[in-house]
């Protein structure tokens, strides 16, 4: 087992500075164009894959890092560089977590592969969960899977939105309800393959940040994938079922949901999502502090500006730790027994946005407009107290965890 060590090493290092280079290099210049254009950045992504950075292997090697570092470092120094593209980069994770979590290996073996695709022949993937009336509250998911028992195969029924590459990408990962009785407890999560008739996009949505990371509504029009498509095989899911309706004839809980094993799963990373947005903010107000004469002298000689920063740099470090220490715990099969992985997302999270706001009120007017990139790093942070669950959520997680009580 790792120990914990908040310092990292040589091969982490490296990895850290070579993203970084990538992010400096190639994201920071492309960043404001693709903003503006609110479109799927694929130069960029093409870019990612020539040099190894979008690839099921880097990927599989920072989630298999012993220390449980390698996904936090690589995602704070991408959305460092951006957050819309950074998004667009690290988009398919969610689903590749989403198989990882629920698959068999051969199910992993197959179809994660097909998520990344290579750097002749990049490929995306999508995890659709939420819908329209369901997206914190996941007892009220709507999308039925139906199994065909002649035929061996599931039909998927219903919509889903606010799905990261929803629509373009070649592999969906779907969760469905196969028993209603059950309410969260009742679902499965599902592979559709490329080109399988009945997905379809919806709407695709115009958003406040992330612009350059698309964000649709999933159509399933009577979507059928075969039997193995199942992430985690029919007899796995019938034992679950099993033993899930009768923890609910006694009265206790139900047992796993689908879609947050995903999301328990991938919280710390988002964490260190927004980390890296909150530091790309601090070290612009930084830098402007202390060459924006006002007075005839710095503004960071006046303790109102300079206590801002220290407060931001503070707020900073404290996640960083947080999201360290939940990533650490999870590679480590030490259990959150107090939601570390929400600890670790909620006050990333929130920090992602007050820094971002601190950093706008440092650069004064010039921080209002899109001459300097905070304003548009404001916009990225809001979404980080809002997707993958809200900071309420996370706050509803936490006090179960720590009182034992089914707050509500």
């Amino acid at each position: 087992m790792a120990e914990f060590t908040m310092e990292l090493n040589e091969d982490q290092v490296g990895v850290r500075d070579w993203i970084h280079g990538f992010a400096a290099e190639v994201m920071r210049p492309a960043a404001a164009e693709w903003d503006e254009r609110e479109e799927t950045p694929w130069p960029v992504i093409r870019e990612a894959a020539k040099i190894g950075l979008y690839s099921l292997d880097f990927y599989a090697q920072q989630f298999l890092d012993p220390t449980g570092l390698g996904i936090p470092v690589t995602l704070e120094e991408l959305f460092w560089g951006d957050a819309g593209l950074g998004l667009a980069i690290a988009g398919t994770g969610l689903a590749a977590i989403g198989v990882f979590t629920n698959g068999t290996d051969e199910q992993i073996g197959t179809w994660v592969p097909q998520m990344y695709g290579d750097a002749n022949d990049v490929k995306l993937a999508a995890f659709c969960s939420s819908e329209p009336d369901a997206g914190s509250d996941v007892a009220a998911m709507r999308t039925r899977a139906v199994f065909d028992e002649a035929k061996d195969e599931w039909v998927l029924t219903g919509t889903k939105t606010w799905a990261t590459n929803g629509g373009i990408a070649d592999v969906h990962v779907v969760v469905a309800v196969v028993d209603p009785a059950l309410g969260s407890r009742g679902h499965a999560s599902f592979i559709v393959p490329p080109n399988t008739p009945g997905l379809s996009q919806g709407q695709k949505f115009k958003k406040h940040g992330i612009r350059a990371s698309h964000t649709a509504e999933v159509v399933l029009d009577g979507v059928r994938v075969p039997g193995h498509c199942l992430l985690g095989g029919k007899e796995k899911l019938d034992e679950r079922l099993a033993r899930a309706r009768e923890r609910a004839a006694k009265g206790g809980d139900r047992g796993r949901n689908a879609a947050m094993a995903t999301f328990e799963a991938s919280r710390p990373a988002v964490g260190a999502q927004a980390v890296g947005i909150a530091r790309a903010a601090y070290e612009v107000a930084l830098d402007y502090a202390r060459t924006r004469v006002q007075f005839g002298r710095p503004i960071i000689d006046n303790q109102g500006v300079a206590f801002q920063l220290a407060d931001m740099r503070t707020r900073i470090d404290a996640a960083r730790l947080l999201v360290w220490r939940a990533s650490w715990m999870a590679a480590t099969g030490k259990p959150f027994t107090s939601a570390e992985g929400s600890m670790s997302k909620l006050f990333a999270g929130e920090t992602a946005k007050t820094v971002t706001a601190q950093a706008m009120q440092i650069l004064g007017g010039n921080g209002y407009t899109r001459e300097y990139p905070v304003e548009r790093m404001h916009r990225d942070a809001a979404i980080y107290t809002i997707f993958e669950g809200t900071s309420e959520i996370q706050r509803l997680v936490i006090a179960r965890a720590v009182s034992g009580v089914p707050i509500r």
